[in-house]
């Protein structure tokens, strides 16, 4: 080899090892990033995950669908924990393995829609949709209607 040939090899070498490097650096970030944890990289939009898993069944507001609305269930919760860590895994545990034993609703809620099977969400959507639903508390209290929907005033209803 001449010193030219010998000088564009030793160039092609160094441009093909920075080529190798950055392929291999971009490959390791695109499996790092496909195995990694929703959570991790962003957050979970607990918004996004109640209406893609939660909404078909719970409406945010009265009337119901086929289960509770989502105020009454927050305002229960706020009733039950003084904490928003707390109230937010309590919810996390409950939607996750739902029964009877764990359910803060009324007995009358339980007869009217039964117990909601186990929803299958990875514990950041759990979080997530536990923690948004936990924030939709408006300040107002639920208690017995007055008599003017299905319940006959016996259910809960919001009352500001």
């Amino acid at each position: 080899m001449t010193t030219v040939e010998t000088h564009d090899y030793v160039r092609a070498m160094k441009h093909s090892s920075k080529t190798f490097s950055v392929a291999l650096a971009i490959g390791i970030g695109v499996l790092a990033t496909e195995t990694l944890p929703a959570n991790a990289s962003a957050a979970v939009d607990g918004k996004a995950v109640f209406d893609k898993n939660c909404s078909v069944c719970h409406s945010v507001s009265p009337p119901p669908k086929s289960a509770p609305p989502i105020l009454p269930i927050s305002a229960r919760y706020h009733q039950r924990f003084s904490s928003r860590a707390e109230g937010i895994k309590y919810m996390a545990d409950f939607i996750k393995s739902p029964s009877k034993e764990k359910v803060l609703a009324d007995q009358q809620a339980i007869t009217r829609f039964g117990l909601m099977p186990p929803i299958p969400l990875s514990p950041a959507e759990l979080n997530a949709v536990a923690a948004w639903v936990w924030d939709q508390y408006t300040g107002g209290s639920w208690g017995p209607g007055r008599g003017q929907g299905r319940g006959a005033g016996q259910g809960d209803c919001y009352q500001q």
